[in-house]
């Protein structure tokens, strides 16, 4: 189904933002910046917002999940909002008991581990989506010209949450899963494709106009694992995303060895984490990909004279690529002071 008329993308085609020149592959004047998990437990507002609400049914309430996506537009004047959601949330949206736990992460009272347990999983109801395609519209409508970025988890990442039952570190249950049952694997991995890349889906088709595919875990995988593995899953997830026409990024933590791997599921720019140089990530990929990222997200709390050197270091290597969005190497730490956050926007802005 193409993007309706009214959709950002249409009605911005000749004259896109900035952020969506950059994915494109144009320079635009000013350097374009946002950051990972710029919504959320940095800003007292949010915090303020969230009492007494549990994080997943805050991401199911269409009013709450669009206005913590627009604060940090409000505070920071970044160049993009960034869906505010969890990976998870179309695991439970197809009906798997999961819940967040404070301080661990996404929990699953029943993990899954055998074919049957995957033959089990039930098909998510593209209805269940709604509250998703509303949070959207209300999010868009309170941009105006700033533009959207959906969300989403990659398969390989969904994957290890519901095998581990919780976050991991090695994903060591998920790997041996992977080699000591491939049929089992693919089923499980078809399935989180099937889902998360509907959720995605849904949030461009509502007005969102870029989307970003998050690999938490993929850099506990060797470049064969990836390969043989998680590519294609992670390519079927963006099919339809990619019939949208919007621009897609990639984005995955301990990633250096497989970005071009990472790339070549079919997605227009890639996210690089603080480990890697801007300019290596630009020799490994070839110099047409855009780029985004990477400032250190320690470095948030270094003294302001040292993060500033860092952040004219990251626009220099950048300029190596044929556009370049300055984000994190990772999401905002929860203990980030919101004023530093600002401060790197201005001086992007006026610097890039």
């Amino acid at each position: 189904m193409p993007l309706p008329s009214s959709h950002p993308s249409v009605v911005h085609r000749n004259d896109p933002p900035a952020l969506i020149r950059a994915y494109r592959g144009d320079r635009p004047e000013t350097t374009p910046v946002w950051f990972m998990r710029q919504a959320g437990r940095s800003l007292p507002e949010y915090r303020e917002l969230r009492v007494g609400t549990d994080m997943l049914d805050a991401c199911l309430n269409p009013e709450l999940a669009s206005e913590i996506t627009l604060q940090p537009v409000r505070r920071h004047g970044v160049d993009a909002g960034i869906f505010f959601s969890d990976i998870v949330i179309p695991v439970k949206l197809a009906g798997v008991d999961v819940r967040i736990v404070a301080g661990r992460g996404p929990v699953l009272e029943r993990p899954v581990r055998s074919a049957a347990d995957v033959a089990a999983l039930p098909p998510l109801d593209p209805a269940a989506l709604d509250p998703i395609r509303e949070a959207v519209a209300l999010t868009v409508a309170g941009l105006g010209r700033t533009p959207l970025i959906g969300f989403a988890g990659a398969p390989y990442t969904l994957a290890s949450y519901l095998v581990e039952g919780g976050p991991s570190k090695e994903q060591l249950r998920t790997r041996a899963l992977m080699h000591s049952d491939p049929e089992t694997w693919a089923a499980l991995l078809s399935w989180c494709a099937e889902i998360t890349g509907a959720f995605l889906e849904a949030q461009l088709q509502a007005g969102a106009s870029a989307g970003q595919l998050f690999d938490s875990w993929a850099g506990s995988l060797s470049l064969a694992d990836y390969t043989a593995h998680v590519a294609p899953h992670s390519a079927r997830a963006l099919e339809r995303a990619k019939a949208l026409g919007v621009p897609l990024v990639h984005f995955g933590v301990g990633t250096g060895e497989l970005l071009a791997a990472m790339h070549g599921i079919g997605v227009d720019v890639m996210g690089v984490d603080w480990r890697l140089p801007l300019d290596e990530a630009s020799r490994r990929l070839g110099a047409g990909v855009p780029l985004q990222g990477n400032i250190d997200p320690a470095l948030l709390a270094a003294p302001w004279p040292v993060l500033e050197a860092h952040i004219v270091d990251v626009l220099e290597r950048g300029r190596s690529a044929r556009a370049h969005v300055v984000n994190l190497g990772h999401g905002v730490p929860p203990e980030t002071d919101p004023t530093v956050l600002t401060r790197i926007v201005e001086f992007v802005h006026a610097h890039g």
